[in-house]
């Protein structure tokens, strides 16, 4: 019997993949790490293994490549992305959430809009996408035409680029000097209003 629990506890790094209580997250976990400090092209699988302590194949047993894990991290973005927006069905405060995502979760958004890092033709990937951006085309059609003009694509392109645009200054320092020591939601609601002026 002791034997038993003996090989059990002896398995190699090989073996680990099967007994990791949640291998994948973990290295979901680690990549955002890496991202967050250095940025996309620091992420090596090898290293991603050697941090959560398994072997340098098992990253693979789940993404299969580099692609694959960015890919995973860009679909899970625009899922927590999504739930984000559905949390209002005010515009502006949609906004307010886009912005709030991309300073909680900063390496997802490096990834999540670097096409050329990801996937082509990813099932995952296209669902997450496409609930965010309905998501955010709801909260347009629910403002008034007088309130945000009568193409509501066009006001969905301009409500996202605003969001967007303030999110990665924010995000690259470059509204230290503006913003400096306001709240950055504060200040994009202040945007939004010049933008989306409510109607009458």
């Amino acid at each position: 019997m002791s034997s038993s629990k003996t090989s059990a506890h002896d398995k190699g790094p090989a073996d680990r993949p099967y007994h990791h209580g949640d291998l994948r997250r973990a290295i979901l976990t680690a990549a955002l790490d890496v991202i967050a400090a250095d940025g996309p092209s620091a992420l090596s699988l090898r290293d991603l293994a050697r941090r959560a302590g398994v072997s340098h194949a098992a990253p693979a047993h789940h993404f299969k490549d580099r692609a694959g894990l960015l890919t995973a991290i860009a679909a899970e973005g625009f899922g927590l992305l999504a739930a984000a927006l559905r949390e209002t069905a005010d515009l502006k405060e949609a906004g307010v959430r886009y912005v709030r995502f991309a300073r909680e979760h900063p390496a997802h958004f490096q990834v999540m809009f670097a096409p050329e890092l990801l996937r082509d033709g990813d099932l995952e990937l296209a669902t997450a996408r496409a609930l965010a951006s309905d998501a955010l085309r709801d909260a347009v059609t629910a403002v008034p035409p007088e309130g945000r003009g009568t193409d509501a694509r066009l006001a969905g392109v301009a409500a996202w680029s605003l969001a967007h645009g303030f999110a990665t200054l924010l995000l690259s320092h470059n509204l230290d000097g503006p913003v400096g020591d306001r709240d950055p939601e504060e200040v994009f609601r202040g945007l939004a209003d010049m933008l989306f002026r409510p109607a009458g």
